[in-house]
C-alpha cells in the first residue's frame, strides 16, 4: 500500500486507467468502516483497478472547532496501518487547512475525483457533506459525476447491544472507551482497542520518584482515555533476549498532563510491573483493561508516590482476576 500526501504527491499518470474510491475520516477503522473497505476492494478487483481511500489530516472538526472536537481514536499512522491490513492500495491524505476548507465542492469533484484520480466508482455516505460551507452532498456527486463515475451509498453496520440495535460509529466507540467498556469497544472495532507509539525520552520524573515509566507521545489533539489504567503492553518481546516468548506484560498507565509534577501536554506514561530494560525507540502497543481512577493533583510528591503504589496494588488485583 502507498500513502499519498496531497495532490502534489499524486501523479496524474498514476491513475490513468482510473480507480475505485471512498472518502471519510475512518477514525478507528471500526466494523462499519471495515464493511465499506471490503466493498471497496471487491469492486476494485471486479473493475481491475486500484482502490483509494481519501482521508483528511487533521480531522475537519479539529480544524473548525479544536476546543470541542471529539477525541481521536487513531493517529494517521494507525489508520494507514489498519487500512493496509484490509487490502487498500492507496491512501490519499489531504492536509485540511484554510485553502482546503475554502475549496468549492464542484472544484473538489473536478480537480480531485475526475482530473487527478479518474474515479470510476465512488462509495460515499448518503449524509456526506464536503466543500466550502458544506455545499457538496451525495446528490451533487451523483449529478456532477454522472458522465465520469458511478456513486454508491455506504451501508451501515448494526450490533445487538443489551437487546437494542446500535449503528456502529466512531462516536459509539469513543463513548464505550470513555466509559471504560473495553469489551464493548472491542466488539465495535472487531479487535481490542490499543494505543500504539514509539517510546521517547521524557523528563525522567517517574524514575526520580521510584517508578520508571515509558513515555509515549500521543500525537493527537485529544485522547479518548484519560486517567490511570491497568493495561497490557505489547511489543516488549523485541527488547528481550532472542527466543523469548513473552507476548505481553502487565503495566499501569497514566494518560494526562501530570498536574502534581511539572505540567505537560497530554501524554501516555507506562510503568511496567515486571520489566527492567531500555525501551527507548521501541514501538509499543498499549491495551487498556480497566480504569483505576481519574488523574488528580496531590499536595506533595510523597502523597503521589503512595497513590502510585496503591494503583499498582489495584492493577495487580485486576490482572489476577484476568487469570494472570
Amino acid at each position: 500500500m502507498r500513502l499519498l500526501r496531497g495532490l502534489y504527491n499524486c501523479p496524474q499518470a498514476l491513475f490513468k486507467q482510473g480507480c475505485v474510491a471512498t472518502i471519510g475520516n475512518f477514525d478507528g477503522v471500526h466494523l462499519g468502516h471495515q464493511t465499506i473497505i471490503e466493498r471497496l476492494t471487491q469492486k476494485a478487483k471486479a473493475f481491475d483497478l486500484p482502490s483509494v481511500v481519501i482521508v483528511f489530516e487533521p480531522h475537519p472538526q479539529e480544524y473548525f472547532r479544536p476546543d470541542s472536537a471529539p477525541a481521536r481514536l487513531f493517529k494517521l499512522t494507525d489508520k494507514v496501518k489498519a487500512l493496509e491490513s484490509l487490502g487498500v492500495d492507496y491512501v490519499l491524505c489531504f492536509r485540511f487547512n484554510k485553502e482546503f476548507a475554502e475549496l468549492q465542492a464542484e472544484d473538489f469533484i473536478r480537480r480531485v475525483l475526475i482530473d487527478r484520480l479518474n474515479v470510476q466508482h465512488l462509495f460515499i455516505g448518503d449524509d456526506f457533506r464536503f466543500g466550502y460551507r458544506r455545499q457538496g452532498d451525495f446528490e451533487m456527486l451523483k449529478e456532477r459525476g454522472a458522465d465520469y463515475f458511478t456513486v454508491e451509498a455506504n451501508q451501515s453496520v448494526t450490533l445487538d447491544v443489551d437487546g437494542q440495535d446500535q449503528r456502529v460509529s466512531s462516536s459509539l466507540v469513543r463513548e464505550a472507551i470513555a466509559q471504560s467498556q473495553f469489551d464493548l469497544a472491542q466488539r465495535y472495532l472487531n479487535k481490542p482497542y490499543r494505543i500504539e507509539g514509539k517510546v521517547s525520552h521524557g523528563d525522567k520524573q517517574g524514575r526520580g520518584i521510584g517508578f520508571a515509566t515509558a513515555n509515549i507521545p500521543l500525537k493527537r489533539l485529544k485522547s479518548p482515555v484519560k486517567g490511570v489504567y491497568a493495561v497490557w503492553v505489547y511489543g516488549i518481546s523485541a527488547s528481550l533476549p532472542q527466543g523469548s516468548e513473552v507476548q505481553r506484560l502487565a503495566a499501569v498507565a497514566n494518560v494526562g498532563n501530570k498536574p502534581t509534577l511539572k505540567q505537560s501536554p497530554e501524554r501516555l506514561e507506562v510503568h511496567l510491573l515486571d520489566f527492567e530494560g531500555d525501551l527507548y525507540g521501541k514501538r509499543l502497543a498499549i491495551e487498556p483493561i480497566a480504569k483505576i481512577r481519574d488523574e488528580q493533583k496531590f499536595t506533595s510528591v510523597d502523597e503521589l508516590k503512595a497513590q502510585i503504589a496503591a494503583d499498582i496494588d489495584t492493577a495487580t488485583d485486576i490482572f489476577k482476576k484476568h487469570n494472570v
